[in-house]
């Protein structure tokens, strides 16, 4: 059964291993939406940083590096792609050096400026194309898209977002544990709410979806009755139902 299309921004937001990529990813593909991981976009920057041979807390360097820097991110949810400088770097921005150094890179104000500026541009051309589009990551409903007419923030106990992380690295052939990814995870949370500009945190208007106990068919199932509730559904006509 079909659910029509999205009208609008889906606005995803919360930390990792609450389910959000494969969530979004599966609703704007049900909705025929675009779908737009920011959290990509910075771990390609990052991995600019560290090919550059730069401290990421070198701030003035890595606002240098990250300004030369041209990232390409795919809207397709069912072939989302990452490009740094011509090159398809998908697998190697989920590698550990990367993700150990997101969170630094991402704080430095220049950063964010210019990537958010990326973020929204990417935003309105997926809205003047299909109409709608799901954005994924840790500011969307704060800073990214605050206008967004859907913005929920999804949460998890901390050992169940371990485990689901450290599942997706075994699978992806990295190799893991649940009390490494733990502590990894944690760290990030810290890292993350902590920092001066954008940090993850719930909008004020957003509806709080805790995942932890919700397989992905729960999760997308919930989403799709937010979206619906809002009024964001138009038939292949275009009527908004």
């Amino acid at each position: 059964m079909g659910h029509g299309e999205l009208r609008g921004v889906v606005a995803l937001d919360g930390p990792s291993g609450t389910g959000k990529s494969s969530a979004a990813r599966r609703l704007a593909a049900a909705l025929g939406a675009r779908y737009l991981d920011t959290g990509a976009m910075y771990r390609a920057v990052t991995l600019a940083v560290l090919r550059a041979g730069v401290d990421p807390a070198d701030a003035d360097r890595v606002a240098e590096v990250v300004h030369a820097a041209r990232v390409e991110q795919g809207v397709d949810p069912e072939h989302s792609t990452t490009a740094l400088d011509g090159e398809d770097v998908g697998v190697e921005i989920r590698g550990p050096e990367v993700t150990s150094a997101v969170s630094a890179v991402s704080a430095e104000p220049r950063v964010r400026a210019l990537v958010v500026a990326q973020q929204q541009a990417i935003i309105a051309d997926a809205l003047d194309g299909v109409g709608g589009v799901v954005v994924e990551g840790r500011d969307i409903g704060t800073v990214v898209a605050p206008d967004a007419p859907l913005k929920v923030y999804l949460t998890a106990d901390p050992q169940a977002r371990a485990q689901r992380r450290a599942k997706q690295d075994s699978a992806s052939g990295r190799v893991s544990t649940v009390d490494a990814t733990l502590v990894d995870v944690q760290r990030r949370d810290a890292l993350d709410s902590s920092r001066a500009v954008s940090p993850l945190r719930p909008a004020e208007d957003a509806v709080r979806l805790d995942t932890t106990e919700l397989d992905l068919a729960g999760v997308l199932a919930a989403l799709l009755r937010l979206v619906d509730e809002r009024g964001l559904v138009a038939e292949p006509s275009g009527r908004v139902r």
